[in-house]
């Protein structure tokens, strides 16, 4: 009887995939090092008084003080400009989702001369930059008595933020078919009820990606915000870039209000992490 000829075993799958699924952890750990870092580093300055930010490089504060964050929490000229930055961030928020949800149902629905290019024409808004549009909302808000308020920057980033919410949510209208439409009217359900009681949770995905990119983008705007506030409505933003003394930069409060600025959109991510996550799978994110 013939000997049979012995091979080697094939590796098991689970033993060829290993180096593979070590090295995605490798570089998964290597990016969000590389993110965390400047983070990380904005902490540790907040953490650190000015003469040792300038004095010695060091990984972790060797003399730990909280004395920037007390400086911010006590100083009306500081915690103010959190309060006015969530003030007319919310504003804007609502309104530009307010604005945005029947523009997008009209566009996803019907038909009309010229919608595509309107369609157009509001995306056109979103990629001009703010300073083309700084001086004219500078002159009409002084002539109508808008300079200086909340609802000044709130209605300016209107022109930015609608547009950019008109897309997202025309494309979560666009997934739900018509057919639900036509059913709630032959049920006796009037548009608005309709609307409010039945489309709108049939996209609360949309609309929570929408009031996400509309928060974020209000709350990191910096050239309007600056250029239409003066003192009652002044944003953090704007107040961080105007902290030079006779004495230099104050690194640490800049380095303490940088940490308070992240957390705000820290919290709003938490609350609508789930409806981002659905936006990223089914809508035009």
């Amino acid at each position: 009887m013939a000997d049979a000829t012995v091979t080697p075993a094939a590796a098991p799958r689970s033993e060829r995939s290993l180096p593979r699924i070590k090295g995605r952890a490798v570089v998964m750990t290597l990016y969000l090092l590389f993110l965390m870092l400047p983070i990380y580093w904005l902490v540790n300055m907040s953490l650190k008084t000015n003469a040792e930010i300038l004095g010695t490089f060091s990984l972790w504060p060797q003399d730990l003080t909280f004395q920037n964050y007390a400086t911010i929490l006590t100083d009306p000229s500081w915690y103010m400009g959190y309060v006015n930055s969530i003030i007319y961030v919310t504003m804007n928020t609502v309104i530009s989702v307010a604005v945005a949800l029947p523009a997008a149902y009209a566009f996803s629905r019907y038909s009309f001369v010229g919608d595509k290019h309107l369609f157009f024409w509001l995306l056109t808004n979103r990629m001009a930059p703010p300073a083309v549009f700084a001086l004219p909302f500078f002159q009409l808000y002084s002539s109508v008595g808008l300079f200086d308020t909340h609802i000044a920057v709130a209605l300016a980033h209107t022109l930015f933020n609608v547009p950019l919410a008109v897309w997202i949510l025309e494309g979560f209208m666009r997934g739900v078919p018509k057919e639900i439409d036509e059913t709630a009217y032959i049920d006796g359900y009037g548009f608005g009820r309709f609307f409010v009681k039945i489309f709108m949770p049939l996209i609360a995905s949309g609309i929570g990606v929408a009031a996400f990119f509309c928060f974020m983008f209000s709350w990191v705007e910096l050239l309007l915000s600056r250029t239409l506030t003066s003192v009652e409505a002044k944003p953090i933003a704007a107040t961080m870039t105007r902290t030079v003394s006779a004495s230099g930069l104050d690194w640490g409060v800049l380095a303490a209000a940088g940490v308070l600025t992240i957390i705000p959109g820290a919290l709003v991510i938490y609350f609508v992490r789930n409806y981002i996550a659905k936006g990223f799978a089914l809508g035009r994110v």
